[in-house]
């Protein structure tokens, strides 16, 4: 009687290579749009004071990638959270207030 063998549930990931000359960008803002099977981030760095901001770098992945994505950057959020103290958002606002409030305060429009 042969048995067979149970599937690995996790299998070992895929070994990364950074390129030596690969560019390394800081982005403090990201636009998220999404269609039925995509969702896209466009990465961008936005000075204080500025209007615009220039966008960097443009990931797409599909919906299951974004999930994980997601999945991974929460974890690593709590770890982060448990080893250096949590990260507390500025204000009593919403992220809606966070991302359409004005960038200049005497700019009343």
């Amino acid at each position: 009687m042969s048995e067979n063998p149970v599937p690995n549930p996790r299998p070992n990931p895929p070994g990364l290579e950074l390129p030596p000359d690969l560019p390394v960008e800081y982005a403090n803002l990201v636009r998220i749009a999404h269609s039925p099977s995509d969702l896209v981030f466009d990465f961008a760095h936005l000075l204080p004071g500025a209007r615009t901001a220039q966008i960097s770098s443009r990931i797409i992945m599909s919906p299951l990638g974004a999930k994980l994505f997601h999945r991974a950057l929460s974890e690593n959020l709590a770890r982060y959270e448990a080893a250096f103290s949590e990260i507390v958002l500025p204000g009593n606002t919403s992220l809606a207030d966070n991302l359409f409030q004005s960038l200049n305060p005497d700019d009343k429009s």
